[in-house]
């Protein structure tokens, strides 16, 4: 029975295909960039961006609800590991009905930058916005806009969660548009940047000899206010590469601040979840993950 469930998930992806690919930003307003950079392509991964870019997976309009996510793939802020760990969950979103936009967004290590901590911020603000502003052409809602991020891209989306300055520098009819999403899902994510830190992806942020304020400035756990967004965290007890403990301090801060919740900590599974995943125990994300969606009041 459960193999036959599996197969009939794969021929649900195989039918679900990235409908489009969008440039968001608005011709000739990308700001921060030395217009220097050029695209390169690594196997499933993506080291340099030329300009960021957004992919979307919508599922039949009979099938659609109002909500969205924009997904965020980790790599460590040096590259983007966007198959297995943004497209495979896009296609999953859609089996809930739920539209999804995988995010490529530009690298703090890219040589185009002018400053490089608020590039991936700048860019998922503006899809935000882009989200938003397109909606209704999509049959979704504006208030229904969540952000989903994986490692180092749970970083990025805990930062676009708490971050409430607008970076994108958007006028006329995207100004007013808020960057701050409606919810969050958060899959072994990089939060600290100090003693729990995963040291690549701090260093690709912030460079090697960053400050201890810029650190602290930086740390998504001490970010949070009672504005946060509901989130829901998932984490693994054996992740050796981001140690539970920053999904840990994130959740201790939801609570200080009275923000709606979940945190799920698996015995094992290392430092992955992905919807393919066949372990016993973290497998049930995707049923723990679909029931809190559910219980997100609609706006």
């Amino acid at each position: 029975m459960k193999k036959t469930f599996f197969l009939f998930i794969l021929f649900l992806f195989s039918q679900i295909p990235a409908q489009e690919k969008l440039m968001f930003w608005p011709q000739g307003e990308m700001p921060n960039s030395k217009i220097l950079a050029s695209k390169t392509k690594k196997k499933k991964t993506l080291a340099e961006l030329k300009e960021p870019e957004l992919f979307a997976f919508l599922p039949p309009i009979k099938e659609r609800n109002q909500k969205s996510v924009i997904i965020i793939p980790g790599g460590g802020y040096s590259k983007l590991t966007y198959d297995e760990g943004a497209f495979q969950i896009a296609k999953w979103m859609n089996t809930l009905g739920i539209s999804a936009f995988v995010l490529n967004y530009r690298l703090p290590t890219s040589t185009d930058l002018i400053q490089r901590e608020i590039a991936p911020l700048q860019d998922a603000q503006a899809a935000i916005k882009y989200i938003r502003k397109n909606a209704v052409q999509w049959g979704i809602s504006p208030n229904q806009v969540g952000v989903v991020g994986t490692s180092a891209g749970g970083h990025l989306a805990t930062s676009v969660s708490n971050i409430s300055t607008d970076f994108t520098g958007l006028k006329d009819d995207l100004a007013d548009i808020s960057t701050i999403p409606d919810f969050a899902i958060l899959f072994c994510p990089v939060i600290d940047l100090g003693e729990f830190a995963h040291k690549g992806s701090r260093n690709s942020l912030l460079g090697e000899n960053a400050s201890e304020e810029k650190i602290r400035e930086y740390s998504m756990q001490n970010r949070v206010t009672e504005k946060t967004p509901p989130t829901i965290l998932f984490h693994n007890q054996d992740d050796t590469a981001v140690p539970p403990m920053n999904s840990i301090l994130y959740y201790k801060a939801m609570t200080k601040n009275k923000v709606k919740g979940s945190l799920f900590i698996f015995p094992k599974g290392g430092h992955r979840f992905f919807v393919t995943d066949k372990n016993e125990l973290s497998e049930n994300w995707k049923k723990l993950c679909a029931d809190w969606l559910e219980t997100i009041n609609n706006k």
